[in-house]
């Protein structure tokens, strides 16, 4: 009989270590796909940013160059996304048990906070200039097609990364989608007023420093949803309910759970961590509540790849105590 429980135990351990095992391959598979949209989106930014900080320049267009600025700041964002998700991959050690998993959440509000700051500047430069010079100029219309390629682009991979981020599970690359989707917006606001203006004429160059004031009024937007996401990761804020009524579906299915008392599922990066208070009968003894306990654990992690780790904590049935 004891060599029996001895050879379960060493199954058992084999099973874990196996499953731990798949599950850190297919985490290094999330990461590398979100690594990829962001390099991806960086080097777009970097070149669009570049094309129209010259278009702004030489056109003669404040909203443009507004705009550039925007999409420089986007490259360094993605810098800093890229890096965190480095560091996100690092494994768990005495310091950090929980591992490293909070630094796309630090990264991401830190970015925030200086796209906000540079959109504030970027303001006060454009409100310093008003009344605007009269001028008899008209933006050239390759400006145009700066500005409508920026839009199509900006488009494009606002809906592949809201696609890969929410299949992912990032909230740094949802964000970082919607930041395309403002980022279209704004190109859009550029490209109306330039043709305005290059349509009615130069009496109507005003409309370019009210669409320097609306590409700002985005970003501001942008910025402070990214804040506010990468705070409440920070905090520990539930889930989305879509995750946890899944989880508590999965566990409320096992044949020896009797009821799903407690359920919390905070976000850590591109993964979650889980603590469930599952009820099974009371008159089990401790190593089959603790077999109990390990089953749960591994069918919520084989559910669900998103998930880092899994605390079940385990209370008898029926139980209506509450500490």
């Amino acid at each position: 009989m004891m060599e029996f429980a001895g050879g379960g135990r060493a199954v058992a351990a084999a099973v874990d270590a196996t499953m731990a095992e798949c599950a850190e391959i297919e985490k290094r598979r999330l990461y590398r796909e979100a690594t990829r949209a962001t390099t991806l989106g960086l080097v777009i930014n970097l070149a669009l940013g570049a094309a129209k900080l010259a278009g702004g320049l030489i056109g003669g267009s404040r909203a443009m160059v507004s705009d550039a600025v925007n999409s420089l700041g986007d490259v360094l964002t993605s810098a800093v996304v890229l890096t965190a998700f480095r560091v996100a991959q690092k494994p768990a050690d005495a310091e950090h048990p929980y591992g490293h998993t909070r630094a796309e959440a630090v990264a991401g509000s830190n970015v925030a906070v200086l796209v906000i700051v540079s959109a504030l500047l970027v303001g006060w430069e454009t409100l310093r200039s008003l009344p605007p010079a009269p001028t008899t100029l008209l933006p050239p219309w390759w400006t145009l097609a700066i500005a409508g390629v920026n839009v199509a682009i900006k488009e494009g991979l606002y809906h592949y990364k809201i696609r890969l981020g929410r299949r992912l599970g990032s909230s740094a690359l949802v964000a970082n989608a919607w930041d395309h989707r403002s980022d279209a917006l704004s190109a859009l606001a550029v490209l109306i007023s330039l043709a305005t203006v290059r349509i009615l004429g130069p009496r109507f160059a005003f409309l370019d420093t009210g669409a320097a004031l609306v590409v700002v009024g985005i970003i501001l937007a942008s910025a402070t949803r990214l804040l506010v996401s990468c705070a409440q990761e920070l905090l520990d804020a539930q889930a989305e309910p879509e995750l946890v009524d899944a989880v508590r579906r999965v566990a409320s299915e096992m044949a020896e759970v009797r009821r799903v008392d407690k359920l919390w599922v905070r976000k850590s990066g591109l993964e979650y961590l889980v603590d469930i208070h599952v009820q099974v009968p009371g008159d089990l003894s401790v190593d089959e509540g603790h077999r109990i306990g390990h089953r749960v654990k591994d069918r919520l992690l084989e559910r669900f790849p998103s998930l880092r780790d899994v605390l079940v904590h385990l209370e008898p049935f029926p139980h209506d105590h509450e500490p």
